[in-house]
């Protein structure tokens, strides 16, 4: 398990852990965060990111990104 900043462009994986405030949780959990979920990284410029999410793509800072486990 490891923190979504972590992956490479263009990898895919399996979200295991939401972390955060119950605020946060729910928050990244609306924009499509969900455990058993998959991500994929579009791009990352400086932590910041831009992955495909439920068939969504979303930008994410790296903060939240951190709180985002794979």
């Amino acid at each position: 398990m490891m923190p979504l900043t972590f992956m490479n462009i263009g990898e895919t994986k399996t979200i295991t852990k939401v972390g955060g405030k119950n605020e946060t949780r729910q928050f990244l959990e609306k924009l499509g965060f969900v455990v058993g979920g998959e991500v994929t990284v579009v791009s990352e410029i400086n932590g910041n990111m831009i992955v495909n999410v439920k068939e969504s793509r979303v930008a994410i800072g790296k903060d939240m990104a951190a709180k985002i486990m794979v």
